[in-house]
């Protein structure tokens, strides 16, 4: 059965007497100063160290801090447990000011000695298995959760897309849109966090459209009142299949699918919402929503400008759209143009 393995730090004289006790039981080693214990460690890692208190020179921060320097590489090591060998009782108060787990005092006990060492030799052993088990249990969750990350981009696209489904003209413009609207979250003080659930959910605001008729989707000429009222209704039908899911991302997916329509005066549609009635999340949506489908060339109408669209949002503010949102979407044109520009 292989030996457990101590590194011994101290002289040569130490060590023989060290090795005379010890070596029946473990694998011994010897470092003769601090810098050859930091060369040997490089190489080989040991279940435990003991280290000559004589070593350490209190007076100096590099000695003294030379068992806090081992703990902080944890590829090596941090879960080697260090016993102190003291000879006086100077040595034993300031040995608890370092990094160590206990200390053996000269003329070492051997029974004492050995029942120590072994002790901290599994604890460290413990120590190490228990965070090897965290780390694996880490990498297992990160992996799940990038793999829930990417189903929830795949059904994003599918929804997406499916809103868009007969509309050939549209593009990239949801993602565009998706943008945009992270954009102006983060200028209005919204966290990463909420930037990035927003900038996942606005893709899916027109996915009710999957419910219209095509001769209504599709129809070049205006609509009439009762196909205005079927085609109101995308906004209702989105708000219901993707409010079936109970997660964070769909349910916000659902209140901008509903809401995306609203009008800060009160004269949108489904709901006639005003102000701060409508979510705040449908708000900056609309926003950028509307400011991608001017900028965008359709088969009916040439893409505007940038400066006319800026300038026909700012025309809504107040009517169509919330005030201050509409003021920090004006600060932040020279950012939107670059994302503009990305997608080109």
């Amino acid at each position: 059965m292989k030996k457990n393995t101590i590194m011994v730090i101290s002289t040569l004289d130490k060590f023989i007497l060290l090795n005379e006790i010890f070596n029946e039981w473990y694998d011994i080693s010897v470092a003769l100063d601090l810098d050859m214990a930091r060369s040997c460690l490089k190489l080989n890692v040991p279940d435990l160290i003991l280290l000559d208190a004589r070593f350490v020179d209190y007076g100096s921060d590099f000695q003294f801090n030379f068992c806090n320097e081992l703990k902080k590489d944890s590829c090596i090591t941090q879960n080697t447990p260090i016993i102190l060998i003291t000879q006086t009782q100077d040595e034993i108060d300031n040995g608890f000011n370092l990094d160590i787990v206990d200390h053996i005092n000269l003329p070492i006990q051997r029974e004492t000695a050995l029942r120590r060492i072994s002790t901290y030799i599994a604890l460290g052993r413990a120590q190490a298995a228990q965070e090897n088990y965290a780390l694996q249990l880490e990498l297992k969750v990160k992996e799940r959760t990038n793999a829930l990350f990417e189903s929830q981009k795949a059904a994003i696209f599918m929804l997406g897309e499916a809103g868009h489904y007969n509309d050939s003209d549209t593009g990239v413009h949801i993602w565009r849109m998706a943008a945009y609207s992270a954009l102006l979250a983060k200028k209005v003080g919204w966290d990463k966090g909420e930037c990035e659930l927003l900038e996942m959910a606005a893709p899916m605001h027109d996915t009710g459209k999957i419910g219209i008729p095509d001769h209504i989707l599709k129809k070049p000429d205006s609509l009439s009142q009762q196909e205005w009222i079927i085609m109101k209704s995308h906004t209702t039908i989105g708000r219901d299949i993707l409010a079936k899911s109970k997660t964070p991302l769909f349910q916000l997916a659902a209140e901008i699918a509903e809401n995306h329509h609203e009008k800060w005066d009160g004269s949108g549609y489904p709901n006639g919402l005003s102000k701060e009635q409508i979510p705040y999340s449908a708000r900056i949506v609309m926003i950028a929503d509307v400011f991608d489908a001017l900028t965008m060339k359709r088969s009916y109408k040439d893409a505007w400008t940038n400066e006319c669209a800026f300038k026909e949002i700012e025309k809504g503010s107040g009517s169509h759209f919330d005030p201050v949102l509409v003021r920090a979407f004006i600060s932040i044109k020279q950012e939107l143009q670059v994302i503009k520009n990305q997608f080109e």
